[in-house]
């Protein structure tokens, strides 16, 4: 399945680029800081449909991003990912709030320089776990085949994961992961429209995934 991740500045760009679609990621981060009230945030999640809440770190606070997610929660999100890497009590809040209103959780690792090796990849699986997700999301930079090869590996693990590898080399993964036991993969709304390195179109990784089905 592929999940469209949509980073616009206003709410109102989310609610449309949302048409048409079952299943989508809102970058809350990229949002206009005067677009994050809560009601636009009841807006956009209290569509039905099935999104993902998500604020990445930078220029928001710990308060902001956490207040904006339990917001996304409360308001109908089907799903919340926070970064393995946050404070114990700022996942704790959020996973408490997520299993209180039914939303799945996913614990997610970002990696922009390098895929770690196999026995790494394995530990930041079993961190995430241990960090409340209902889904481990892995997403590192591939560099080499190599590379994909350990990120596709992780899947042999029976756990429920989500592993892309970024860049132009790991464009591979994208496409093959859900075809192998991935939860769902990620996609852009439209070219020029991306959110992570090396991430395609939603129309261009339909039609390869089609492709490869029918081998």
């Amino acid at each position: 399945m592929i999940c469209v991740s949509i980073a616009e500045r206003t709410a109102e760009g989310c609610i449309k680029a949302l048409e048409g679609l079952e299943l989508a990621e809102i970058r809350m981060d990229a949002m206009e800081p005067s677009e994050l009230s809560a009601a636009n945030i009841r807006r956009i999640f209290s569509l039905p449909l099935r999104l993902i809440a998500t604020c990445r770190p930078g220029i928001r606070d710990d308060e902001h991003r956490r207040n904006a997610l339990l917001n996304a929660i409360e308001s109908g999100a089907a799903y919340v990912d926070i970064e393995v890497e946050s404070e114990d009590a700022f996942k704790s809040a959020i996973a408490a709030k997520a299993r209180e209103k039914g939303c799945k959780v996913i614990v997610s690792y970002h990696n922009y320089k390098k895929t770690p090796p196999s026995e790494e990849l394995r530990q930041i699986a079993e961190w995430c776990f241990q960090s409340d997700a209902d889904i481990a999301k892995i997403a590192c930079m591939a560099n080499s085949e190599k590379d994909n090869a350990r990120l596709l590996g992780l899947l042999d693990l029976g756990r429920p994961l989500i592993v892309i590898g970024m860049g132009d080399m790991g464009r591979l993964t994208r496409v093959v992961a859900p075809l192998l036991g991935g939860v769902f993969t990620y996609a852009s709304e439209l070219s020029g429209k991306e959110t992570a390195p090396g991430q395609m179109d939603k129309a261009r990784l339909e039609k390869l995934m089609e492709d490869l089905k029918g081998l």
